[in-house]
């Protein structure tokens, strides 16, 4: 067996407990970006998506837990160190867990990056009010609606769409458990050679960090969300390493990835595009009256984006924020 082939059989074998009928080029659902008014131009004049780095948002707990606690359980774990069979091969496995939890800290945690978005039902031209208090403009803002039936899979993009799983602390321990008994029982089924252990290692790490990267406590399960993950170890060809910058706010210098709408060989499909893809623009209900829609529209057209006046919509909901 080659390292492709093992690698294969590895990682079939960490992924088997995702249910197919949440990928996304199954379910292709509508997914909703809830944003503010300034947002929306700033997209529609660059044909840029700004991704960020989940280390810099909210979700920092849930992603800094989710690493540490999986490589504890993992390196805890009697069932993993009776599965190599000899403390030499045991200590090889974890020095290789080691090093690749440095690289990742080292090299790739700055370059990490999600797009974070709501599953939007197809009958549903208002939004939900808690999006928009939270992430568009306190009602004030606009949901952009992408429909991935429009988007065509590519094998080996460094790009991935992944449902969020939401748990309690307890759940999300039981998770990451989960993983540590698929590699345990990996070793234990498998004739690994000397020289491939350091790919079990690999497949560990990487299964326990994309699971630190969509785990979320239970109290957000409203959000419904879908993410967008770029991972840099994947863009071995630098395919979006031009699009990496950064953004000097508020809480000071962050990394971005500053994702262009575009046909990109081996990352999106030859028909990907904005115009593609955007489903319809929802009106933040603090701002949906005609006025507010008329000069929406007027953005469309100075931006050059006329088509989009027939996908905008305005939210019915009587919210008036604060």
């Amino acid at each position: 067996m080659n390292k492709g082939e093992f690698w294969a059989l590895l990682t079939d074998r960490l992924y088997s407990d995702l249910d197919e009928r949440d990928e996304i080029f199954v379910r292709q659902p509508l997914l909703a970006h809830y944003t503010t008014l300034d947002v929306l131009e700033k997209i529609l004049s660059t044909g840029e998506l700004w991704f960020s780095n989940p280390l810099f948002m909210n979700d920092l707990d849930e992603v800094r837990f989710g690493i540490l606690k999986g490589i504890q359980i993992l390196k805890d774990s009697d069932d993993v160190r009776k599965a190599w069979k000899s403390e030499e091969r045991y200590q090889a496995f974890l020095d290789a867990v080691d090093h690749y939890r440095d690289r990742f800290e080292n090299e790739h945690a700055l370059d990490t990056y999600v797009f974070c978005t709501s599953e939007h039902d197809p009958l549903d031209h208002d939004g939900l009010l808690s999006m928009w208090r939270g992430y568009g403009g306190n009602g004030k803002g606009v949901a952009l609606v992408f429909d991935t039936s429009k988007i065509a899979e590519v094998s080996d993009s460094p790009l991935m769409v992944v449902k969020v799983k939401y748990g309690s602390s307890e759940e999300r321990i039981a998770w990451m458990n989960a993983v540590v008994s698929s590699v345990t029982e990996f070793i234990n089924d498998t004739v690994i050679e000397r020289e491939l252990i350091y790919l079990v290692a690999a497949g560990a790490f990487d299964r326990l960090k994309t699971l630190a990267l969509v785990m979320k406590h239970s109290g957000f399960r409203e959000e419904n969300e879908w993410r967008v993950i770029y991972l840099p170890e994947r863009d071995q060809d630098e395919k979006l390493g031009s699009m990496r910058g950064y953004f000097n706010g508020p809480r000071g210098v962050e990394p971005k990835l500053k994702f262009k709408f575009e046909a990109i060989s081996g990352v999106t499909d030859p028909e990907f595009s904005l115009d593609r893809i955007l489903s319809k623009v929802i009106l933040g209900p603090s701002i949906s009256s005609v006025l507010a829609q008329r000069s929406i529209e007027r953005m469309f057209e100075v931006i050059k984006k006329p088509d989009l006046r027939e996908r905008l919509v305005a939210s019915s909901i009587p919210f008036r924020s604060f």
